[in-house]
């Protein structure tokens, strides 16, 4: 049997009696060389056993085996037996010598189990600290790192915790971390936030708040405070106080890190809309200052002195295409507010696509003038279930855009297909393409290839994106072979139901 099995089996006895009993019980084994000379032998026995029971049990008991030893030997073994009197100084000396290493014996072989037993535990809880760090440190995010910090004290320590953590403005929150069933009253959350605010334990076995039902542990890191946790104890930790500071410290570090990962990512985030409000700003403040300096000066010279009918002709149409352009500017960035806003609905119909090309292509008329025109339609084209209005503003921007970046006399194509049930659009153009470095950035808001021409705000493509998206479509980009960029749009759209069919009367 090993050595941990009978110390468990000792364990489970009273030791001042087993003491006793295992004491008495060698001596009977001896009783019958109490007669002989040999009774220096019998102490060795007995010193033997007093080690034994050293071993096994604390000091109490050894020192009790110890003084039992001593006394059966004089009783039963040292002349004259039956009595405690010794009649010869050498045994009373060798009594004596017995007595001291019989208690030496016992009290220096205990603390040296009890210096290892210590030593276990310090493995013990060195591994298992090593272990909550190795396991906090590959957690991400608040919610994981507090189920392991959970799931750890529960295993080492038995008991449920449960965390109430700051909002990130130096306040905590009312509710409790991932257990919702589990509230504080306004009396319990006053005492938290007391620890909060004062860095110090409270509650339950500590100097402030004795009479709560709670034990109340302050976190805190080199910066950040995450918080409280709170603890239902029924026995006071005793011993085990320092390794569970060490165990608060380590879950606290890694709450910090969340804590200021978390202030980061917000910076980062700030630092982005002051990024992006700049660049917007900087933007319209450009693009709108151009049309409405054409509509004021050419308003202002037909008031402030007679033209003749083809320059009155010709302001005229320049205060009109910039208003074109102004209308532009304010759809798209309209455009880009309900896509943030989440407030685009989707009224899906059955149209002819060949109405949509042909309204967008009036609509671009001059725009397109410059250039070559190819409209390619598959023969049997069916109809398609789209949202009219939003498609239109789709293929307006790829065009526009289209015409923006192609040499004049180049072409410019569409291409519709209805393929597995979805229809696909292809819009290209026979200009420069976009540059390899770039060409992932294109549907990004704001984004404007560097060198481009002026006249827009870099929102028209993440419209065209958001559009699409909301047909649960998808659209890609890609420069072609013989040069230019052909963007691909693939929209999801059943065969139509000619018999029983019903069209939007709008």
């Amino acid at each position: 049997m090993k050595i941990k099995e009978v110390a468990k089996y000792f364990s489970k006895v009273n030791p001042y009696l087993l003491s006793t009993l295992i004491v008495g019980f060698t001596a009977l084994l001896c009783l019958p060389f109490s007669g002989t000379q040999s009774y220096h032998v019998i102490s060795f026995i007995l010193l033997f056993v007093v080690s034994v029971l050293a071993t096994f049990l604390g000091i109490g008991p050894v020192f009790l085996a110890a003084t039992l030893s001593a006394l059966v030997w004089n009783f039963f073994f040292i002349p004259p037996h039956f009595t405690f009197h010794i009649a010869r100084a050498e045994d009373i000396l060798m009594f004596l010598m017995f007595f001291t290493i019989a208690i030496l014996n016992g009290i220096l072989t205990t603390r040296i189990r009890r210096q290892e037993r210590l030593a276990r535990e310090r493995e013990i809880r060195t591994e298992v600290l090593f272990k909550l760090t190795s396991e906090l440190s590959k957690s991400s995010g608040m919610d994981e790192v507090l189920r392991v910090a959970i799931s750890e004290i529960n295993k080492n320590f038995g008991f449920a915790p449960f965390f109430i953590l700051q909002d990130g403005n130096e306040a905590l929150f009312h509710s409790v971390w991932l257990q919702k069933n589990r509230e504080l009253n306004q009396q319990e959350f006053d005492i938290a936030n007391w620890v909060f605010n004062n860095c110090q334990k409270a509650g339950k076995f500590s100097t402030a708040f004795l009479t709560e039902k709670y034990s109340y542990y302050p976190l805190y890191g080199a910066r950040v405070k995450p918080g409280v946790v709170v603890l239902e104890l029924e026995n006071a930790l005793g011993e085990k106080e320092a390794y569970w500071e060490t165990f608060l410290a380590l879950i606290s570090n890694a709450l910090e890190r969340e804590f200021l990962g978390e202030l980061a990512q917000k910076v980062r985030f700030l630092d982005e809309s002051d990024r992006l409000y700049k660049t917007l700003f900087n933007s319209i403040s450009h693009e709108l200052r151009i049309p409405v300096a054409t509509i004021l000066g050419s308003a202002d010279t037909l008031i402030s002195s007679k033209q003749d009918e083809n320059t009155q002709k010709a302001l005229f149409t320049e205060i009109f295409t910039a208003s074109l352009r102004l209308n532009r500017l304010i759809e798209n960035l309209l455009n880009m507010s309900r896509l943030e806003s989440g407030r685009i609905t989707v009224r899906l119909d059955w149209y002819d696509i060949n109405d949509l090309f042909n309204k967008v292509s009036q609509d671009l008329n001059d725009e397109l003038k410059p250039f070559n025109v190819k409209i390619n339609l598959q023969e049997d084209m069916p109809l398609v279930k789209i949202d009219f209005g939003l498609m239109e503003q789709v293929l307006y921007n790829l065009l526009f855009n289209a015409c923006q970046h192609a040499p004049a006399t180049t072409s410019i194509g569409i291409d519709a297909n209805y393929i597995e049930g979805e229809l696909v659009i292809q819009v290209w153009d026979e200009g420069a393409g976009f540059p390899k470095n770039v060409i992932n950035n294109v549907f990004d808001k704001f984004y404007r290839v560097n060198g481009s021409k002026t006249g827009g705000l870099g929102l028209g493509l993440s419209i065209v994106k958001g559009f699409i998206e909301a047909h649960k479509g998808t659209v890609s980009v890609e420069n072609q072979k013989k040069g230019g960029a052909i963007f691909t749009i693939k929209i999801p759209s059943g065969s139509p139901d000619i018999i029983n069919m019903q069209f939007d009367e709008t």
